[in-house]
């Protein structure tokens, strides 16, 4: 199911909004007739009908301006666009000084500003947001209510379950499928927000209850160019550039980042609710103890203290897990419904993900493709395996080269052994990659192996493996796909692990 098939559901609602509406709400230089009812705002022309306002985006590999005689075959009322508009057109015609921004403000007075009307939970960091959104929309489901999910992995709305075609949706999409969560009878709905997203406008006009900061690393620097922008971009979802402030910041102040943004919304008398692990904070977590089962230890909140246990594994959950916490309690859950729902949620599918097997060692698959969170998870491994690591990994094509010789450097030094394999190459050169990851596992003086192709890169990881011993395949978690060149693949790294399995027996 996709999100485009649940988009075409949803009815049109009540109480019309004119052009002229719109017009007035994002400032625009309006040309045409005014009093045309929109029912709907869409920045894809294959999802125009009757009563659209198609938002003409021009982006790097395409301008969306060429559809508008196909839109307005369509049914679509008028253009929101940045440009003048073109002689003879015939409808509605918006021109703004930025589509993107007017996109977002536009769809939420159409679909009648559906955030206003659920608890919207917003989750930014770099490390930790799809786990940490998982843990926190199963904390209504445990109260027995339908939750909307939105993030890396999948879409959620209520009992439908659909794949994610980006972390966070475009703002038209996202409106939509807010408005349904709120149809279907869902209370809570909960999001990543990603830098990109909100640098996009596709977080606007959202009213978030609850809004919660993880962590921030190097990450995204092909995009933000510079820590600085990067932390300019994740701060959007606190700081009112998104339209509005939420009501409850929910900051892990073991972060020194998170220590400053946790300071500053104070000093503007916002509420915060602070986490950690090694500092004094309003959720925390004492005397961890951690194995390949699970991790047990004692919770500390203001609604009380108790012995907390999970399924998850490693240090980087409890902090997924506390932020968890802190949002249901912001939410106004009990403590006992939330202990019920963390302490049985799983997280994530590809977050230090077992692949079961009858063999005396461990298979993991992670989604980590950073060299902070490769280090999370290798930090993790070492804390509860006995034998040797073999690390199978690699890094993205045509994105930011920077971080593959920290990632390199970061397998070696907590790995035994190194496989070093192709990740997405896309365009370039998958030997060029490998290259640059390379020069970091040398730093180290781990024993390493360059093998291109993934799917030889872990059999040979797992005929190495012997008891006691763990092999990480890391990098690609729950993708099932490998982007070779401009062509996409199937390729699931747990089938592939699950196969080596086989043949080793």
């Amino acid at each position: 199911m996709t999100l485009a098939s649940v988009v075409r559901r949803i009815p049109h609602m009540p109480e019309p909004v004119t052009v002229k509406q719109l017009a007035e709400k994002t400032q625009a230089k309006l040309t045409g007739d005014e009093s045309m009812i929109v029912t709907d705002v869409s920045h894809d022309s294959r999802r125009v009908g009757q009563g659209t306002l198609f938002a003409a985006v021009s982006g790097a590999l395409f301008d969306a301006h060429k559809f508008v005689p196909q839109v307005m075959e369509q049914g679509a009322v008028g253009v929101l666009s940045e440009r003048e508009v073109p002689e003879g057109f015939n409808g509605a015609w918006l021109q703004v000084a930025d589509v993107r921004c007017a996109m977002a403000l536009a769809a939420s007075e159409v679909q009648h500003h559906p955030s206003r009307e659920l608890q919207l939970v917003g989750i930014t960091g770099t490390n930790g947001k799809t786990t940490t959104a998982y843990l926190i929309a199963s904390i209504p489901e445990e109260a027995g209510e339908l939750v909307a999910m939105t993030g890396t992995v999948e879409y959620r709305l209520g009992k439908e379950r659909f794949k994610a075609d980006r972390t966070t949706p475009e703002a038209t999409d996202m409106q939509r499928l807010l408005r349904r969560a709120v149809e279907i009878g869902c209370r809570t709905a909960v999001m990543e927000a990603s830098s990109q997203a909100m640098d996009f406008h596709r977080c606007d006009e959202l009213e978030y209850a609850v809004a919660v900061f993880t962590n921030l690393t190097r990450d995204h620097l092909d995009y933000h160019k510079t820590m600085e922008n990067y932390w300019y971009a994740k701060q959007r979802l606190f700081d009112g550039r998104l339209g509005t402030r939420p009501r409850n910041s929910i900051i892990n102040i073991d972060d020194p980042y998170g220590v400053e943004l946790a300071a500053a919304l104070e000093k503007e008398g916002l509420r915060v609710i602070r986490y950690a692990v090694n500092g004094h904070a309003d959720v925390t977590a004492r005397d961890p103890q951690f194995s390949l089962n699970g991790m047990r230890f004692r919770l500390t909140t203001p609604a009380g203290e108790r012995e907390f246990n999970s399924p998850l594994v490693g240090p980087p959950h409890i902090y997924n897990t506390l932020a968890a916490v802190a949002s249901g309690l912001a939410l106004g859950y009990d403590l006992d419904i939330i202990a019920a729902a963390l302490e049985k949620c799983t997280g994530a599918p590809g977050r230090f993900e077992r692949v079961a097997h009858d063999g005396d060692f461990s298979v993991v698959v992670d989604y980590a493709h950073s060299d902070d969170a490769l280090l999370n998870v290798l930090r993790t491994a070492r804390q509860v395996v006995k034998g040797k690591i073999i690390t199978v990994f690699g890094c993205g094509g045509d994105r930011d080269r920077s971080k593959r010789a920290p990632m390199g450097e970061a397998a070696g030094s907590l790995s035994d052994v190194v496989i070093l394999t192709s990740d997405n190459p896309r365009t370039e050169d998958p030997e060029q990659i490998l290259c640059d990851a390379e020069e970091g596992i040398q730093k180290t003086g781990k024993p390493y192996r360059k093998i291109a192709d993934r799917t030889e890169a872990i059999h040979e990881a797992i005929a190495e493996a012997r008891g006691g011993d763990l092999v990480l395949i890391a990098g690609k978690g729950h993708e099932d796909y490998q982007i070779i060149g401009r062509e996409t693949f199937h390729f699931d790294d747990k089938e592939v692990a699950r196969a080596a399995l086989a043949h080793k027996r």
